[in-house]
């Protein structure tokens, strides 16, 4: 099954990093709060980012990496 690691962007500027199998569905459930603690507080605006991984095991670990990156190089990814 695909799975795909994401990032929006917050009303504040900082990004939120996930993964799932239906980014569409899974911002929905972020944008009515429903999503993780951290885009209750941090409004999520957009998807600003989305990586196509072969399985659930690939993305977590995809999504590991990219939390280690910087603000800055988040940002790269972006562009």
């Amino acid at each position: 099954m695909t799975y795909f690691v994401y990032m929006l962007l917050c009303q504040d500027g900082s990004f939120y990093l996930g993964s799932t199998d239906d980014v569409q569905k899974r911002f929905a459930k972020h944008q009515l709060g429903k999503g993780a603690s951290y885009t209750r507080s941090h409004k999520p605006v957009k998807v600003v980012y989305t990586e196509e991984l072969v399985d659930k095991s690939a993305a977590l670990k995809r999504e590991y990496v990219l939390k280690q990156l910087t603000h800055e190089q988040k940002t790269l990814l972006t562009t």
